[in-house]
């Protein structure tokens, strides 16, 4: 018995006729959609600030108008954290919806996660839930169930749990949907997209992933028949890295073995997925805090041709005057320039300026006055990438952490009865798994300074503050070299910034991987836009590009 969910969203403004394609494009059982990010509960809750009945992913709505009828009439379930931090505005809405339509559909919803009241000063506060209140609603005959914030895994382990029977202590079952989950989260992250190897296929349309679970836990990946894109080992391996860390991934339902999954290519466009053990989730649910941490401006100079850097002196020197109130200030200088450049883009480095305080008119007036000012008496060749503004808030994200029992997890049912979903049945502290040794070295000869990235895929991404980088090798032969040669200190020693802060290394042997874990290197989070990429999505592939030396006998 197979159970075939797709995924139709990765974030608040993926693709919007991916709904429609994953309805049209081939057998589904059910489709899920995930839209939040630490990033959107921010969003919603500002949303929310304006207009007390908003809160939620409204492209939701737009999609489901076009789309409800298709899926009532293949009978295929919609599974959607879209309702945000108003899931039951949501479920109203959609039922409306169906109501103006003339289609018959049953509309729940889950709730509990909303912790706000009980942090005081928080914009959103929300646990992450786990999938069993999805799955009563299921077993009580939801076609459309709605949710809050859930782990994005929760979308696929609360399908699997209702239509399987599992229970809350099939901790290997779990556990590989749990993966499963992770895999399709992100959308087309599985199918191609955002992929160190994306000219191993054609990639100018990925298709949307979709995993056929099965009974035990195991599951293949693949996508609807042709769709754009590829799915191969390394695709899944790159979306297994994306923001996790060590052997264990913790849930509210369970902890999986990241360390048990195995990937074996099952055919064209099919990798299949078992093996995977799971264990008692940990004592506490994860809660995300979003605070609105002040103003943000920022003014980007243009610096053409001779004397770089004595130009960024100079300006630093004039705006000083002006920024002596500001709590927060950085600079940074980007040599993008080249010498003897054939254009004048080449020819230009840029200085960007951002400054954060708690006043708006402090980042605000006072800058934009003192920048525009300039425009006439700084360096020669003086200008600006846009002008400044008035300063825009900017938030801050923190998690912290509640006992199961902190929650009220209910899932509301399509006839309005309210079912509480129990706590973990069991948990058990998360400890980090003792290291696995190292495989054998490869034997030394000849080595090329070369890019990591000709023998080394990688992927990276957020978590709060903090960054998380996957590497992945290709080959038996690679994996050793590398799991010898990309060493903590080597890896600061390539990414400069890392320095001084606290990396940590994991082993992944059965994915031929490392995991990097760099804390604080994003500061309060994403809101925050505390570096230049400040979701980190780049970061791996700054690291493929550092040169080091690599045995000749790889490349």
């Amino acid at each position: 018995m197979t159970l075939r969910i797709g995924n139709a969203s990765g974030f608040y403004g993926d693709r919007f006729d991916a709904l429609r394609e994953m309805l049209t494009g081939g057998e589904l059982d059910v489709l899920t959609g995930d839209y939040l990010a630490e990033l959107t509960m921010l969003i919603l809750g500002r949303d929310r600030l304006k207009d007390p009945a908003a809160g939620y992913a409204r492209t939701f709505l737009r999609q489901l108008e076009d789309c409800l009828g298709i899926a009532h009439e293949r009978g295929v379930r919609i599974v959607t954290n879209a309702g945000g931090l108003n899931p039951a505005g949501l479920a109203d809405a959609v039922r409306h919806l169906a109501d103006r339509l003339g289609i018959p559909v049953r509309v729940a919803h889950v709730e509990g996660d909303d912790l706000t009241a009980a942090h005081p000063g928080s914009l959103a506060a929300h646990a992450y839930l786990g999938g069993f209140g999805i799955a009563a609603c299921l077993r009580e005959g939801a076609d459309i169930v709605v949710t809050g914030r859930v782990t994005d895994a929760a979308l696929v382990t609360g399908p699997a749990a209702a239509h399987f029977g599992w229970r809350e202590t099939d901790y290997d079952r779990l556990a590989g949907a749990v993966v499963a989950g992770h895999v399709l989260e992100c959308g087309a992250q599985a199918t191609g997209g955002n992929y160190a190897f994306f000219r191993d296929g054609d990639v100018r349309r990925p298709g949307f992933p979709l995993a056929e679970l099965h009974e035990d836990g195991g599951c293949v990946i693949t996508k609807h028949p042709g769709t754009g894109g590829f799915v191969d080992v390394g695709t899944v391996t790159a979306q297994l890295l994306y923001e996790t860390a060590g052997a264990r991934y913790a849930g509210p339902d369970v902890t999986t073995r990241l360390d048990t999954v195995r990937l074996r290519q099952d055919g064209p466009d099919r990798v299949r997925i078992d093996g995977v053990r799971g264990e008692a989730p940990p004592p506490t649910l994860k809660v995300g805090l979003n605070k609105l941490g002040g103003f943000r401006n920022e003014v980007v100079f243009v610096l053409t041709g001779l004397d770089i850097e004595a130009k960024a002196a100079l300006v630093r020197e004039q705006l000083e005057p002006a920024l002596g109130k500001a709590a927060d200030v950085r600079w940074e200088l980007a040599r993008t320039d080249r010498p003897d450049a054939p254009s004048e883009e080449m020819a230009s480095a840029l200085l960007r300026l951002v400054v954060r305080d708690p006043d708006q008119e402090t980042v605000g007036r006072a800058l934009s006055g003192a920048a525009v000012e300039l425009a006439l008496a700084s360096y020669p060749g003086f200008h600006v990438l846009a002008p400044p503004g008035k300063g825009s808030p900017y938030g801050v994200f923190e998690d912290v952490y509640v006992p199961h029992g902190g929650v009220d997890h209910v899932a509301v049912l399509h006839d309005g009865r309210r079912v509480p979903v129990p706590p973990a049945h069991d948990t058990a502290v998360l400890d980090d798994v003792p290291e696995p040794p190292l495989p054998e070295p490869p034997e030394s000869g000849p080595t090329r300074h070369a890019p990591l990235g000709l023998v080394a895929g990688a992927r990276s991404g957020d978590k709060g503050g903090n960054a998380n980088v996957g590497v992945w090798a290709r080959t038996d032969d690679a994996w050793r070299w590398l799991a010898h040669e990309l060493t903590t200190d080597r890896f600061q020693q390539l990414i400069p910034e890392s320095r001084g802060l606290n990396v940590t290394r994991h082993l992944l042997p059965r994915l031929r991987a490392l995991n990097f874990v760099v804390e604080g290197i994003l500061g309060a989070g994403v809101a925050a836009q505390h570096r230049f990429d400040p979701q980190a999505k780049a970061l791996g592939e700054w690291l493929r590009s550092r040169h080091l030396d690599i045995p000749e006998a790889l490349l």
